[in-house]
C-alpha cells in the first residue's frame, strides 16, 4: 500500500521510508542467503536458491520473512514503522538472465513459481507471512491458519497457510 502511504508524505520523507524498509528487507534476507532479484516500488523480491542458501531454503525463506516482520516492529510494543506483507513460495523457475543482448539485460527468475509467490504477496493482510502448502511442506512448518485464495491467473484458489511474527 506504498501509494497510499506516500499522499500523505512529502517525496523526501516517502524515500527515507522506503530507503529504510529495502535496507531492513534486504538485510534480513541476505542473513539468510538469500540473493536479491529487485526492488520494485514498495517489493522485495528475494530468491533462496538451494545452491546458495541449501536444502533448507524453504524454511530460510519463511524464517527471513518473519525476521522482516519483527525488524519493522510487528510484536513490539510500538506501531511497525511501515505496513509489510509477504509471500513465500518454491518450485521451478527459470532464473538467469533475460532481455535484449544488445541493450538492457536483467538477472531474474521468471515463471509460475515465481508469480504465485507475487500474488501470495500481494493477498498478505499487514504483519502476515503468506505461505503456499508445499511451501509449508518442504520447510517443515507446523500446521498454521489455513486459508484459501483467489490469485490473478491461477484458475483455482490456492491453500495457503498465514503465520505471524510472534515473540
Amino acid at each position: 500500500n506504498s501509494t497510499q502511504m506516500s499522499e500523505g508524505m512529502n517525496p523526501s520523507e516517502y524515500a527515507r521510508v522506503m530507503n529504510r524498509f529495502y535496507a531492513t528487507a534486504t538485510h534480513g534476507m541476505t542473513d539468510s542467503d538469500a540473493i536479491i532479484d529487485k526492488l520494485v516500488g514498495d517489493e522485495v523480491m528475494a530468491l533462496f536458491l538451494p545452491a546458495f542458501a541449501g536444502d533448507e531454503h524453504a524454511a530460510k525463506a519463511v524464517e527471513a520473512c518473519l525476521e522482516i516482520m519483527k525488524r519493522v516492529g510487528y510484536g513490539s510494543n510500538s506501531d511497525p514503522f511501515i505496513e509489510v506483507g509477504a509471500g513465500v513460495n518454491t518450485g521451478t523457475a527459470y532464473v538467469g538472465v533475460v532481455g535484449d543482448e544488445g541493450n538492457y539485460k536483467d538477472f531474474t527468475a521468471l515463471g509460475e513459481a515465481v508469480n504465485l509467490a507475487a500474488r501470495l504477496a500481494q493477498a498478505a493482510r499487514s504483519g502476515e507471512v503468506l505461505v503456499a502448502e508445499s511451501t509449508r511442506n518442504a520447510a517443515r512448518l507446523p500446521e498454521g491458519e489455513k486459508r484459501s485464495i483467489d490469485a490473478k491467473g491461477f484458475p483455482h484458489p490456492i491453500d495457503v497457510t498465514a503465520l505471524r511474527y510472534q515473540d
